[in-house]
């Protein structure tokens, strides 16, 4: 194989995880307006939005055994066409019980798209031999920042959120038509029947509890970092991001940095230290509770949290016991359940006794990521 043919499977591949970082965070950064469209308060936004993490949930399995069957490429490119399309379907929904089912299939596909995706990653990096996954990551998170930025602009312009969304839709639907030709043609499909459900072994569950433990982390830090700034901090209204912007800047350019460092101290030293690096970034931030010693310790949850959940993606889909779709699928099942009881577990936590013991809850189980990679083969 040429080195261009390498080069082509990992730009085409990079493109879909553009694509998708893309679609998500023009989601995300709409949904206060969404909010107001609808007339809904805050309990009722909860039950609506509910609606999404089901749909990834149920979608887990499904993805992992659509890729084993049918392989990474033809699901991604479905995937690639269906999850901006949801998009454009919640800007076009004008009922509530319209956006409750299209949040579930965009939960859905969004996951379909991830398992693909990662599936696709997985056997780029066997070809080169190296650690590449956490670059693949970074344009996700790249691609968040650029959706941000096309979100921030069209509310300046005051565009519909219907108008927003299809002009996303087309420029996803354009990239896909762009590099669909140019991803991974095959990869490890197994031969016969694949069961629906397949249970983790030993390694495979300590891998999901790795990206459970990070993912809790990263779940309080998008959640809770500007409640704790006003909070605890204290700042003012203008300043409350403050926090929330130096962690996403720092985990999107860990990501890139990652495979390097990969490279040279190997994986199982990396994501030791960057559980220490996650847990002494909150402890300052709980310790020292004003804003620069608490934007210093979000920097480095995001250092911290920046390269973990690629890199046991990718210890997933070389296991020896389980399809890479199906591996990586049983992972994040494990790890998206810290993503979704951290954010809850400090609010209950902070109602009972105060913010900064819940953030401290969090480091505790940050630091799992170190006690569990050291018992990594």
């Amino acid at each position: 194989m040429t080195i261009n043919t390498k080069r082509s499977y990992r730009i085409a591949t990079s493109i879909f995880f553009f694509i998708a970082g893309l679609t998500y965070s023009s989601w995300a950064c709409r949904i206060h307006d969404i909010k107001a469209h609808f007339g809904l308060n805050n309990a009722e936004l909860g039950s609506v939005l509910f609606s999404l993490p089901v749909g990834l949930m149920i979608s887990l399995p499904i993805s992992g055994w659509m890729v084993t069957r049918i392989g990474s490429r033809r699901v991604l490119i479905t995937a690639g066409l269906f999850f901006p399309f949801m998009l454009c379907i919640i800007g076009l929904s004008t009922q509530i019980w319209q956006l409750v089912i299209v949040l579930f299939l965009f939960g859905f596909m969004n996951n379909v798209f991830e398992i693909a995706m990662n599936t696709q990653a997985v056997g780029i990096e066997s070809l080169y031999k190296r650690s590449i996954m956490a670059s693949f990551h970074g344009l996700w998170s790249l691609a968040g920042f650029t959706g941000i930025g096309i979100g921030t602009l069209a509310i300046a312009l005051k565009w519909p959120i219907h108008i927003h969304f299809i002009t996303i839709g087309i420029i996803c639907w354009t990239l896909v038509l762009i590099c669909w030709k140019n991803l991974l043609p095959e990869d490890e499909v197994s031969e016969g029947s694949q069961p629906l459900f397949a249970k983790p072994d030993g390694h495979i569950l300590k891998l999901g509890l790795i990206a459970f433990a990070s993912l809790v982390t990263e779940g309080t830090m998008f959640d809770w970092s500007g409640v704790y700034f006003q909070k605890i901090i204290n700042v003012p209204e203008s300043l409350t991001t403050v926090g929330y912007i130096a962690f996403m800047g720092t985990m999107a350019g860990g990501r890139f940095a990652a495979d390097y460092i990969v490279t040279r101290f190997g994986v199982k030293h990396v994501l030791q230290c960057s559980g220490i690096i996650s847990t002494s970034g909150l402890l300052l931030a709980i310790i020292f509770p004003n804003i620069y010693t608490a934007t210093l310790g979000f920097l480095l949850v995001g250092i911290g949290v920046s390269s973990v959940v690629p890199l046991v993606l990718a210890l997933a889909g070389k296991s020896k016991t389980l399809p890479p779709g199906v591996a990586i699928a049983a992972v994040s099942t494990v790890g998206f359940l810290g993503f979704l009881l951290g954010p809850p577990l400090i609010g209950f936590i902070a109602e009972a006794m105060d913010l900064r013991w819940s953030f401290a809850l969090i480091a505790i189980l940050g630091f799992g990521t170190t006690l569990l990679a050291s018992k990594i083969e």
